[in-house]
């Protein structure tokens, strides 16, 4: 298959000569890169550089001391990528308005989304190569009807640690008990109010009831902490932050405030934005004894604990402070295209791959089903991991850029 090697070529790291005195994010943005102070539209302040070059430095030391990761998962900045987000559909039985245009979206064809031997053959290729991290997304990844076949042989790659799920909870309760049986380790469970009638509003269907169910019956079950995804949204659902915080009080419950991102057709506005400042200064004002806890560099959010309280806290800031320079995430989408940032633009084909040296997105199921053996596909990963850029742009650049709806993404 010459030509898919041919566009891997020329990319090869040795991670063992990388140190803190060529840290390329650290002199990326010491530099005065025009380009670098604005990714994020002004929301970043003096002390961008030292962050940086501190996490650099921390990482690549922590990279050492851990078990050997293949190149292949080694980015350009000495990052380590060893966490593997796989959405496993594009359906969803919610119609969130964050997630999915108001119109619906075109859907991929059955025949061109992954199969099972598809997901477990690319699963273990990245296991086998270090990652110890897999997160099965969607869509909705429990209305899959192999689901439990899918946890069970991913959950048996030898190397992986943790098998973690992301669903919206509606027919969670009764399908968890065989999940947990067939290895799943982790659930994350969305749900951005309180209210039903909120709820309907923002998902356009019902079902407040049955989120509810699942995560107490993934407490039942014993998943220690639970974790609870909330999109926070001015004028909606930003009265609930600490209704929501009061979850933690009694149950081992992890609430997870995630800034408003922009995607297509979601029609994302900074007025709805509720930055992390902002959250945290109520959840502060509200209750007492609010303490940081000492956060991994690669963790995306912001812990917090409450004194008196079983759960904890939690803020993912990707627009007013994000988390790039610790990043250790890859995406595996539905249809078999690989993506290393979710914010990167929209993929081309991948035979256009060889003329667009910026592009951060290409096709595993094209290569796959030409019959590619897996050192080849290695090759492609590792050119498209090697291309994956310091940092995302700025809010704003970002909702100016065309990127898929979230649905199609995966959360």
């Amino acid at each position: 298959m010459p030509r898919f090697i041919a566009i891997v070529t020329e990319w090869h790291l040795g991670f063992r000569r990388f140190n803190s005195a060529n840290c390329k994010i650290k002199s990326y943005f010491q530099s005065g890169n025009n380009n670098g102070q604005g990714l994020i539209s002004g929301h970043m302040n003096g002390s961008l550089s030292r962050m940086f070059a501190t996490l650099c430095e921390k990482l690549a030391e922590d990279a050492l001391k851990d078990s050997p990761v293949s190149d292949m998962l080694v980015d350009s900045f000495g990052r380590l990528h060893t966490y593997l987000r796989i959405s496993l559909t594009e359906r969803c039985n919610l119609r969130c308005q964050y997630c999915m245009p108001a119109e619906g979206v075109e859907l991929t064809p059955s025949p061109q989304l992954l199969s099972l031997n598809e997901i477990v053959r690319l699963g273990n290729l990245f296991v086998s190569s270090g990652v110890d991290k897999i997160r099965l997304t969607g869509g909705e990844p429990t209305i899959r009807k192999d689901i439990e076949e899918i946890c069970l042989q991913l959950s048996n790659l030898k190397g992986l640690k943790t098998l973690a799920m992301t669903t919206n909870g509606i027919s969670l309760a009764r399908k968890l008990p065989k999940l947990k049986e067939c290895g799943l380790s982790l659930v994350n469970i969305s749900l951005d109010t309180l209210v039903p009638a909120k709820f309907e509003f923002i998902t356009r269907r019902k079902g407040h009831s049955k989120v509810m169910e699942s995560i107490d019956a993934a407490i039942d079950l014993g998943y220690n902490p639970v974790k609870v995804n909330c999109v926070v949204m001015r004028g909606f659902n930003d009265d609930e932050i600490c209704d929501f915080v009061e979850l933690t009080r009694e149950k081992p419950i992890n609430v997870r405030f995630i800034e408003f991102m922009p995607f297509d057709g979601n029609v994302w506005k900074v007025k709805k934005l509720v930055s992390y400042y902002e959250m945290l200064d109520r959840v502060g004002k509200r209750f007492t004894g609010l303490q940081r806890i000492g956060d991994h560099p690669t963790e995306t959010a912001k812990n917090f604990r409450i004194d008196g309280h079983q759960g904890t806290v939690s803020f993912i800031t990707s627009m007013t402070k994000h988390f790039c320079a610790g990043c250790n995430r890859l995406r595996l989408l539905a249809d078999g295209n690989f993506k290393v940032c979710l914010f990167g633009p929209s993929e081309e084909p991948l035979e256009e791959l060889f003329f667009l040296q910026q592009l951060i997105e290409v096709s595993l199921r094209d290569p796959l089903r030409h019959g590619v053996n897996d050192d080849e596909l290695k090759e492609i990963i590792g050119a498209a991991v090697k291309r994956k850029k310091a940092a995302h742009a700025g809010m704003f650049d970002i909702a100016k850029t065309p990127n898929r709806p979230m649905i199609h993404i995966g959360g």
